[in-house]
């Protein structure tokens, strides 16, 4: 006998479906917020992590700053103090330059030469001083040429000066000829002393009045003017 169910039975298994449907979309928002604040833990660790490492780098920059700071305050002391090593360094190589340099001018200079000043801009020496002829200011140009603590002589003016006499026994102002030529100083720490050469340049003082004999000139050999044609006034 066949058996027939009079109940309700769609209406209960549509009250089914749906409690199952609540059931899932309840399971899925309770995934999604467990998914989204999973999500929001990571990325506030991964902020957290990252200004943590920014707060380290911005210490550590500014530890930096610091030194490059320190370093550059060494490096200007360092600058300082080596200036001051290469001016005691050059005072000390020219300490003996000036003695030399004078016994230099005494043992050159020929007769008939007188100078009447001096200057020294860098290392280079101008002389000034009066002659009685030409040839003596290429004797004396030779002369400092070889004397060892001066080189490269060059004579910028030569000209003749009207003679006055004061009626003294040597007179710088008979000399009719004025000169200027300037010289090369040696740096400081060469070895420019060379005896033979001063001595050298010494004895070629002596045959000075012979050429001015043989050119037409007159001598400046009186014996009462050489200690004063040899006086160099800075």
């Amino acid at each position: 006998m066949a058996r027939i169910n009079l109940l309700p039975w769609r209406e209960e298994r549509r009250k089914q479906r749906q409690r199952e449907f609540y059931a899932m979309l309840g399971f899925a928002a309770l995934t999604g917020v467990f998914l989204s604040g999973l999500l929001w833990f990571f990325y506030s660790q991964q902020i957290s992590g990252q200004n943590e490492r920014n707060a380290y780098l911005d210490t550590e920059i500014a530890k930096v700053k610091q030194q490059n700071e320190e370093i550059q305050r060494l490096d200007k002391q360092k600058a300082r103090l080596l200036a001051r090593k290469a001016v005691i360094e050059e005072l000390q190589g020219k300490r003996s330059q000036m003695v030399h340099l004078f016994d230099s001018l005494v043992r050159t200079i020929p007769d008939g030469v007188v100078l009447t000043a001096l200057k020294q801009e860098g290392d280079i020496l101008t002389l000034e001083g009066r002659t009685q002829s030409n040839a003596r200011v290429s004797t004396y140009m030779r002369n400092l040429e070889g004397s060892g603590w001066m080189s490269s002589p060059e004579l910028s003016i030569i000209e003749a000066k009207a003679q006055e006499s004061t009626g003294a026994a040597v007179d710088i102002k008979s000399l009719p000829y004025v000169f200027t030529l300037r010289v090369k100083l040696p740096a400081p720490g060469e070895n420019q002393e060379q005896q033979p050469a001063t001595e050298a340049a010494g004895a070629a003082t002596v045959p000075t009045d012979a050429a001015a004999s043989t050119t037409g000139e007159p001598k400046a050999s009186e014996p009462a003017a050489a200690p004063v044609q040899k006086e160099a006034r800075s």
